[in-house]
């Protein structure tokens, strides 16, 4: 397998299944924030190939409910989704701007709102 089928078949992951496990993880994931900055990232158009290959191989080992440690697992389901996800923060510090993390706020702010108004059930 080429390394562009596995940017792609990874993008199309992440853009299916993204911000669903995003939101169903609001506030049990530490690393939220940096993970919509990581796609708001991926999805620029600006940033370089190889980063958004990065990122995007990451997100998609967490938005696939079944790696090596499965997320169910209370208290160490996402320790190994953080560890790729630190990995890849690191490679890409330089190309996740200041507006890829206003973008990702502005959606953790609208989410938050939108679950604090919502009816408990």
């Amino acid at each position: 397998m080429s390394d562009a089928s596995d940017l792609t078949r990874n993008e199309a992951t992440v853009r299916r299944n993204f911000w669903t496990k995003a939101r169903r993880n609001l506030g049990r994931v530490p690393f939220t924030e940096d993970a919509v900055a990581a796609f708001y990232c991926a999805t620029d158009s600006a940033t370089p190939l190889p980063i958004r290959a990065t990122l995007f191989g990451a997100l998609a080992y967490f938005v696939l409910p079944f790696d090596v440690i499965p997320d169910l697992l209370l208290g160490l389901g996402f320790t190994d989704d953080a560890a790729i996800m630190v990995a890849a923060f690191t490679a890409a510090r330089m190309h996740i701007t200041e507006t890829h993390r206003a973008q990702a706020r502005a959606w953790l702010l609208k989410e938050q709102g939108q679950t604090e108004a919502s009816p408990a059930g």
